[in-house]
């Protein structure tokens, strides 16, 4: 199964303090390893054989354009306002060929063993989240601090790989952008679902199986997690300290 690949590269609204330690005014351009930041995701989509084309959406589409690599399959476009207007706008679009693959351009430490693992564990569901299992990550990289959820059995950080399969998705997208501002609060997402998920997550009485499978069938889809055996997909570059830390994973230092 072939992916179209979403890189969503956009900024946040107003000043970025972050970007503006480097120099710029947007994340995606700040240098990790020696490039644009948004360049590295893309390239580990260009070398993943499950990839077909990429597009990469942002507020200003062709400074982003200059720093990406040469290859016919990547465009870059304009984004919408937030992250689910964006991939909204993509179910209404027909120039889009699903499924596809959503990620961000801060997902410095991505690499092709990566998305090809994902991308073979999803092709079977509706929306496939891709998590990585703190045990897994804090052997890696004990320094680290994500943003865990917890359930039975484990506790998970997200991977920022999504796959959807089709436009169909629509409604998991419309549920997503009613807690989009609050995305770091896992609980806040869970509490659509009423009081038995919410008590059975926090008591530890529901695995993250579990869970998925009542908001797949609330929603009508297939929904499961792809638990990624590299603890290094679980880290994206957001603040000054995920960015020190990708510079010396990049230099065998961490």
């Amino acid at each position: 199964m072939s992916f179209t690949a979403i890189v969503l590269a956009g900024s946040r609204p107003g000043r970025d303090a972050f970007a503006e330690q480097f120099g710029t005014d947007l994340k995606a351009l700040i240098p990790v390893g020696g490039q644009a930041m948004v360049r590295r995701p893309v390239a580990a989509l260009l070398a993943s054989g499950h990839i077909g084309q990429i597009v990469v959406l942002s507020q200003a589409p062709e400074r982003i354009a200059a720093v990406l690599p040469e290859d016919p399959r990547v465009a870059s476009r304009q984004s919408l306002g937030t992250i689910a207007e964006t991939l909204l706008a993509l179910c209404n679009d027909g120039s889009i060929e699903w499924p596809l693959l959503v990620t961000t351009g801060d997902h410095a430490l991505l690499d092709a063993a990566t998305v090809e693992e994902f991308c073979s564990a999803a092709a079977d569901a509706d929306v496939a989240i891709g998590v990585v299992e703190q045990a897994t990550l804090m052997r890696r990289l004990p320094e680290t601090r994500r943003t865990w959820v917890r359930f039975r059995g484990g506790a998970y950080t997200g991977a920022n790989l999504f796959a959807l399969r089709s436009p169909a998705v629509a409604p998991a997208i419309e549920l997503w952008r009613s807690v989009e501002q609050d995305r770091k609060k896992g609980w806040r997402l869970l509490s659509l679902f009423g009081p038995p998920v919410v008590v059975g997550a926090a008591l530890r009485l529901l695995s993250l199986d579990d869970v998925l499978s009542r908001i797949g069938k609330k929603l009508g889809l297939s929904v499961k997690a792809v638990r990624l055996t590299n603890p290094l997909a679980g880290v994206d570059v957001d603040k000054a300290e995920d960015h020190a830390l990708a510079e010396r994973v990049l230099r065998g230092e961490a």
